[in-house]
């Protein structure tokens, strides 16, 4: 099966990924939904409350300031730098990510060549005017003060730049998601249950438009009967095994 993944992949000009929390489970992230997800022990908090409640807020920062800390010197691991190889090797790859964690840019994926469909947990945006911020300042501010971040240009308020439950899906990267998916000739998912709608739509949309489906994920999904090849294997070991062209 990996010999056979090596020919799809080698074969494919027009190649995308799209990767769940499974890929950085081996760098030391948890996933969200299995046995010990973050959300067995974390009550998610919804958009519509993080907007409306000052102590949803403080609640959303304590918890983000907490994980930023146990997550600071997460590093990416081998399938992170194998995507980035052969996207290098590939240059009509994209990746299509449910991440947040900025892990395949660190791996060496270009910001261009990536599309992020859930945000990005490692800085901030304002929510009326998209100002970016830092989050070490903002940690720092509310740990010592207790102050809550609000925009230095607007005076919105100021979330971390990842999509919360509630929160409207952000129609330009899933306008840029739907563009390469359908223009693609091989799609690979790796680590993601495909549960989570309306992203895990893109996989069946390339398959109804002809590309090749590649499941890579430890459990079963409910796309592995359309799919041309699935691995239940780890996503490391998988990598381990082949050599792109």
């Amino acid at each position: 099966m990996f010999e056979e993944l090596k020919n799809f992949i080698d074969a494919s000009t027009n190649l995308v990924f799209f990767t769940g929390a499974g890929i950085s489970t081996e760098s030391g992230i948890p996933d969200f939904r299995g046995p010990s997800g973050f959300w067995k022990t974390n009550k998610p908090i919804y958009f519509q409350d993080f907007i409306e409640s000052e102590d949803m807020r403080r609640k959303s920062w304590e918890r983000n300031a907490a994980t930023k800390q146990k997550i600071t010197n997460v590093q990416p691991n081998i399938g992170h730098l194998a995507i980035a190889d052969i996207m290098s090797k590939k240059p009509h790859s994209h990746l299509i990510t449910q991440n947040v964690d900025n892990l395949h840019q660190q791996a060496g994926v270009p910001e261009e060549k990536i599309t992020e469909l859930h945000g990005n947990s490692t800085y901030a945006s304002c929510l009326d005017c998209s100002t970016r911020y830092e989050l070490e300042p903002i940690h720092k501010a509310f740990q010592e003060k207790g102050e809550l971040p609000y925009c230095k240009e607007c005076g919105g308020l100021v979330k971390t730049a990842t999509i919360s439950f509630g929160q409207p899906m952000p129609e330009e990267e899933m306008n840029v998601a739907q563009r390469k998916t359908v223009g693609c000739d091989l799609f690979i998912t790796i680590g993601t249950s495909l549960v989570v709608f309306p992203a895990a739509g893109f996989p069946k949309l390339a398959k109804e438009i002809g590309a090749r489906l590649i499941i890579i994920n430890n459990e079963e999904t409910d796309f592995d009967s359309i799919a041309d090849l699935v691995i239940h294997e780890q996503i490391g070991k998988v990598f381990s095994n082949i050599s792109i062209d």
